[in-house]
């Protein structure tokens, strides 16, 4: 394994980027062929929830906060 990591960090940039590229399309699964009608369906329920006024809506300064309290604190830098 060390050999092959060796000769692909001797690759010229763009030939690294490419393989890169290869190596993490064949870690991805196949493409739900259902996924794009999912999305569609779960936009127009969450529009729906939001001109009936029964959503929930944050404002940016609270997700922000929110999302800053999920993460650990931890060492920076």
């Amino acid at each position: 394994m060390s050999k092959l990591r060796s000769d692909a960090l001797s690759l010229p940039e763009a030939d690294r980027a490419e393989l890169a590229r290869t190596l993490v399309k064949s870690l991805d699964s196949p493409a739900d062929p259902d996924a794009g009608e999912a999305w569609e369906r779960e936009i127009a329920r969450r529009l729906a929830e939001i001109d009936a006024g029964t959503a929930k809506l944050l404002d940016r300064s609270e997700f922000n906060r929110l999302m800053q309290a999920r993460i650990p604190a931890g060492p920076r830098g």
